[in-house]
């Protein structure tokens, strides 16, 4: 098997392909390398302009080496093999969209920290109770939250999981990508 990519390699191709200097890019995709990514690491610190970033579509089991992305707004972390949001607390202060769907996720309490997060897609991943789904009425400013697919969801009929959410969550107001009007 092919020895997987390392986030330098994956910036050396990003720049190559663009001709631009990743250390003063605003958005920058590391979507589906291959072979896959399976570690984030130090490297991201060199990204100090990145606004938006996609590490979709790899293999990457832990979050770790964002916390000197202080302008990072959107994370994009979909379809790896994430099994918990640890990690992502030094955004708390600044990242507004975190997209991690088709993941492993149980566990969202590291959630409760973000104060600027106002979009949330976790959809497809393992959350199965109602006490984590709760964490996310803690977030101020989340308003958007894409949640279908998960173990919780499966368990009542679409209509009473999205009257529950909603009642559960107040600031709510788009949930699985319909806009939600109190009384739903």
């Amino acid at each position: 098997m092919a020895k997987p990519t390392t986030i330098k390699e994956a910036l050396t191709r990003w720049e190559e392909r663009t001709k631009l200097d990743s250390t003063k890019a605003t958005d920058i995709g590391l979507q589906f390398q291959w072979p896959p990514i399976e570690k984030m690491d130090g490297t991201l610190a060199t990204l100090v302009d990145c606004r938006k970033l996609s590490l979709s579509s790899n293999m990457i089991e832990k979050i770790v080496g964002i916390g000197n992305l202080k302008n990072l707004r959107i994370l994009c972390l979909a379809r790896n093999n994430i099994k918990a949001l640890t990690g992502i607390e030094p955004l708390a202060d600044t990242l507004e969209e975190l997209w991690i769907s088709y993941n492993i996720i149980e566990k969202i309490k590291p959630i409760e920290s973000m104060k600027a997060l106002k979009v949330f897609y976790v959809s497809n991943n393992s959350i199965k109770d109602w006490s984590e789904f709760s964490r996310m009425a803690i977030p101020p400013k989340l308003e958007e939250i894409t949640f279908l697919g998960n173990p919780l969801y499966e368990l009542m009929d679409e209509g009473g999981f999205r009257s529950e959410a909603i009642r559960r969550l107040p600031n709510m107001k788009k949930l699985d990508g319909e806009t939600v009007i109190r009384g739903d």
